[in-house]
């Protein structure tokens, strides 16, 4: 599989989007406003903990509070006010075993006891942010601190030594398991990742001494400042997808931006210098975006209604509450009978639908309305398609069969604000539905206005202020709203055309001393 990285920068944002056989799957919005905090260590101040909802809310100095469920609490290391007696000193040695088996045991068991751990408000706590804050959420919160590196991932306060899951050689696990455990520090467990396949111990302990530099610096803050603060900041979003996905698959990485150029240059010479020459900087004046076709992929990611090339299509509407995506048959000729033809879209549609949630960075609860199919083994081929597509995803999925009702539910790991809503704004007028009030309706609020205006006060000269194509409809017709009005109240209205009014939007000025009195009535 052909894999290729565009990073293009501008004075308002930076977008990076990965190419997998010149198809766009991934596209990242970074604006200077809304910077990524996935990833940060806050040294932070417990503001209330709640038994019935299981969880704990958490000053981090974000504006919104951090929401730490007690299901993220890792033992008790994370505490940074303990009293001297909650820890035995003849049993430090062990200590994380057990508060991991304790965390375990609490999870297992959390559907049958409440259990409040040694929380109280005012306490200084350390936590990682592994959620960005969501529509007025504030981020989502974790003890399980850990510190990314390029090869490998540093977990404080920890005995083991992990490795990744993509790495399927068993010869390689055991060699990287082995060499990880000759150079773990003592109070550390350490993660490989999957770009330590084939990296030798030079390299590796090069990178954990990174990792334990990062470490005492980290230390060194929490010591020295209160909380709530920012103790320790991962790589801004560029770095750290260069540092997470720069992998010997990925073909070349291309941005248009000197300055961008000159940081990945300086961070590859460092952590891959193997690497250097798949980086290049695009220097013509055709947007870099258009020349390598990525734009024509963005246009369609913000539509809602997505077409398959069989004509068929797929709707997708995005909600608070879930992600509701419908599979339409469109202009999709079969020739074949109902069945075989509902087949062939939902197969279509499945490899578009994870790909458009991959790309779209959807999460939550999602919702797919695949067309009808009445036998079993259909059903199972849809299904395990979507879920074949899915494993390219790098967020964490979980897929339920295809119900009764044609029905499929799924979840998908929400890290980050969608791509629509990283993307878009609000519309000021519509405030998000799609659509405003007919001018029908608006006509109706105007006459109920009017009838509270003439049972609490008596002038007979007013001016209404309104769109002019919201006035056209009121003056229009023999029986037109304003002289219904003016008739039936015996109160002369002049219309007022304003081109910057919304088209559901009207004022009432009085002739009488020119103030609006429309929010009196």
């Amino acid at each position: 599989m052909k894999k290729d990285i565009f990073i293009n920068q501008t004075h308002k944002e930076t977008r990076i989007a990965i190419h997998e056989d010149d198809v766009l799957v991934e596209l990242y919005v970074e604006k200077p406003e809304n910077i990524r905090i996935v990833g940060n260590i806050y040294k932070g101040v417990v503001e209330n903990v709640l038994p019935g909802m299981q969880a704990a809310f958490v000053d981090i100095g974000m504006g919104a509070n951090a929401f730490l469920p007690f299901s993220e609490l890792e033992g008790e290391s994370f505490l940074l006010d303990q009293d001297d007696d909650d820890q035995d000193d003849d049993d430090k040695d062990n200590q994380n075993q057990r508060n991991q088996k304790r965390s375990r045991d609490r999870r297992k068991d959390s559907h049958r006891h409440h259990h409040v751990p040694k929380l109280r408000t005012g306490q200084e706590i350390l936590v990682q942010v592994i959620k960005e804050p969501y529509m007025g959420k504030g981020a989502r919160v974790t003890t399980n601190i850990s510190l990314p590196g390029r090869f490998l991932v540093l977990v404080p306060h920890a005995d083991y030594v992990g490795i990744s899951r993509k790495i399927y050689n068993n010869y390689e696990r055991r060699r990287l398991r082995r060499t990880c455990h000759e150079m773990k520090p003592k109070g550390f467990g350490l993660i490989a990742r999957t770009v330590t396949e084939g990296k030798d111990a030079e390299t590796l302990g090069a990178d954990l001494n990174n990792l334990l530099d990062s470490y005492k610096r980290m230390e060194k803050a929490i010591k020295a400042k209160k909380g709530p603060v920012l103790v320790y900041k991962d790589m801004e979003t560029v770095s750290s997808l260069i540092r997470d996905l720069f992998t010997n698959d990925v073909q070349r990485v291309i941005t248009d931006s000197k300055g961008m150029h000159k940081q990945l240059s300086s961070y590859l010479k460092g952590a891959a210098p193997q690497l250097l020459n798949r980086l290049d900087l695009y220097k013509k004046k055709l947007p870099l975006f258009d020349a390598y076709n990525v734009q024509k992929g963005i246009d369609i990611s913000m539509s809602r209604n997505v077409r398959l090339r069989s004509g068929a299509s797929i709707v997708i509407e995005q909600t608070e509450a879930l992600v509701s995506i419908d599979v339409n048959s469109g202009k999709f000729i079969g020739k074949k009978d109902h069945e075989a033809n509902a087949v062939k879209i939902n197969l279509e549609a499945a490899r578009a639908i994870a790909q458009q949630l991959r790309l779209r960075d959807l999460g939550g609860l999602i919702v797919i309305d695949f067309i009808d199919m009445s036998r079993e083994d259909n059903k199972k081929k849809v299904y395990y398609e979507l879920r074949r597509e899915l494993r390219k995803d790098r967020a964490k999925v979980a897929v339920n069969y295809i119900s009764d009702f044609g029905l499929l539910e799924m979840t998908r790991q929400r890290i980050r604000l969608s791509l629509l809503l990283s993307a878009t704004e609000e519309c000021p007028v519509c405030h998000g539905r799609g659509r405003i009030m007919s001018k029908a309706a608006v006509a109706t609020q105007i006459e109920g206005w009017f009838r509270r205006f003439q049972t609490k006060k008596r002038e007979f000269r007013l001016q209404i202020i309104v769109n002019p194509e919201l006035a056209k409809f009121l003056k229009s017709g023999r029986k037109s709203v304003i002289r219904q009005i003016q008739w039936q109240h015996f109160i002369k209205v002049e219309i007022v055309e304003d081109e910057s009014k919304n088209m559901d939007e009207f004022r009432i000025v009085s002739r009488k001393n020119g103030q609006d009195i429309t929010d009196e009535f």
